[in-house]
């Protein structure tokens, strides 16, 4: 089980309280069991980050006695009484139960550090010359058995073989701990069969040479910074592409390997349901122009619409966007609590406000009982504008638009449900994910850039 830093607490507990993610999920990611991850938590939610900073201290006997009273007569559970002292480890009250019942239910206070040479001499009178005299092989046997016991644990989580370092740093700890040589450490793991060997040559190898990643502070620091900057929205190509867009040359193997070294893990939460607007054919239905060729050469060619829902504390909250072909930004877009046909018309007007020149366009959607409409159809119509639409119950051919909600929903909603306490916080949360999603959200499709850079970089290639 790995140890966690204050850092790996905080980021836990920011991704189980702000982002959604599971005590299951964050103890595989930072081999933590769940129990564990459960009470620092719990702590830091009834306490706040700043019982991280308590500094280490020697309990009274008095203090110790409660504590253990409320536990084995007031048959209190251990966490609750752990949570309420503030401990900064959950187990820490069994261990002093555990010496309270060893020392037959009298005493817990354990003078700890070595004796002194006053100590020690009243010690050595006290004890007979036989009773000195060392237990050689009864020693070596029981190191034996400790070498031997912790090795076997580092291959514990998930079954996997440890690699050098881990091993390497073991060695050394047994080594000041047994107060054994490098040779008889080396040589116990080394005659088991079931552990993995380690030669002398390649112990003092791994000790000697640099940690690869001290070479990588700079990309680390600015990948953090790059991941919180979007809300965990990206994975390691996009930040890759993004350290290419400031100018560090990093690959994205790297990349990879330095956000799994800092338990760096994006978004990936999947939908949940999906609103239909289709009420059979109630209009109109237009052929397929598009099929599936969705990029188009240069803005205003292909437009793409869709309605997407949001549930939200029993209330529903309605999205409907246009998005451009070239670009894949969104052009325009309204918010309604209801499914009418105003909200698309309204749509449609601030479209063509934002990009009046329309010819030549074909506006794709689904077969929704809104776009079958006569009114829809006759705007369209009248400003020029071919309406294609998808063929029945076959969402891929609407699939531009579809990847749009699933990353909108995604990277803003799914799992942070708990975060919007109105639909007005969620109208704004909206809004402010579509100005980023446009404006400083990259894409690799787009050749590492946003909808609105790549937008205007083939605008000015036009002119050219």
């Amino acid at each position: 089980m790995s140890k966690l830093s204050k850092q790996d607490k905080i980021d836990i507990y920011n991704s189980w309280k702000n982002y959604g993610k599971s005590v299951e999920q964050l103890g595989r990611e930072y081999n933590v069991t769940s129990g564990n991850l459960r009470y620092v938590l719990s702590l830091m939610e009834r306490y706040g980050v700043k019982v991280l900073d308590k500094p280490y201290e020697n309990y009274a006997t008095e203090f110790k006695e409660k504590a253990i009273k409320r536990v084995l007569f007031a048959h209190e559970s251990a966490r609750r009484v752990s949570l309420e002292l503030g401990l900064s480890n959950g187990g820490q009250i069994h261990n002093w139960i555990r010496k309270y019942k060893e020392d037959g239910y009298n005493d817990i206070n354990h003078k700890k550090g070595r004796p002194t040479h006053e100590e020690q001499r009243q010690a050595d009178r006290g004890a007979s010359k036989a009773d000195k005299r060392p237990k050689t092989e009864e020693l070596k046997t029981y190191c034996r058995e400790r070498v031997c016991k912790k090795i076997e644990r580092l291959s514990l989580p998930k079954n996997q073989k440890p690699t050098a370092q881990e091993i390497a740093t073991t060695v050394t700890q047994l080594r000041q701990e047994l107060h054994v040589t490098v040779k008889f450490v080396l040589d116990t793991i080394n005659a088991n069969p079931d552990l993995p060997h380690l030669s002398r040559s390649n112990y003092y190898y791994t000790l000697t040479k640099d940690d690869k990643n001290l070479k990588n502070e700079k990309v680390m620091k600015r990948i953090k910074e790059i991941f919180e900057e979007h809300r965990h929205r990206y994975g390691y190509r996009r930040i890759t592409a993004q350290l290419h867009r400031e100018g560090m040359r990093v690959n994205h193997k790297r990349v990879k390997r330095l956000m799994v070294k800092m338990h760096l893990y994006a978004i990936t939460i999947r939908r949940r349901f999906k609103y239909s607007s289709y009420k059979g054919t109630i209009g109109k239905i237009k052929s397929n122009l598009i099929k599936r060729h969705f990029a188009a050469i240069i803005p205003d060619r292909h437009w793409y619409s869709d309605i997407t829902e949001f549930h939200l504390n029993g209330e529903k909250l309605y999205l409907s966007p246009v998005m451009d072909g070239c670009s894949q930004e969104i052009v325009a877009y309204t918010l309604s609590r209801h499914p009418v046909l105003k909200q698309v018309m309204d749509m449609l007007d601030l479209a063509y406000k934002k990009h009046p020149a329309l010819n030549g366009l074909i506006f794709h959607t689904d077969q929704g009982w809104q776009y079958q409409h006569a009114a829809f159809q006759a705007w369209l119509k009248n400003h020029g504008v071919s309406q294609s639409m998808s063929r029945k119950g076959n969402s891929l051919d609407d699939g531009l638009m579809e990847g749009f909600f699933g990353i909108l929903k995604r990277e803003m909603f799914y799992g942070f449900e708990k975060t919007f306490k109105t639909m007005d916080e969620l109208e704004q949360a909206i809004k402010e994910y579509i100005h980023y999603y446009n404006h400083d959200r990259i894409k690799t499709v787009l050749k590492n850039h946003t909808p609105i850079e790549y937008r205007n970089m083939v605008l000015n290639k036009a002119v050219q």
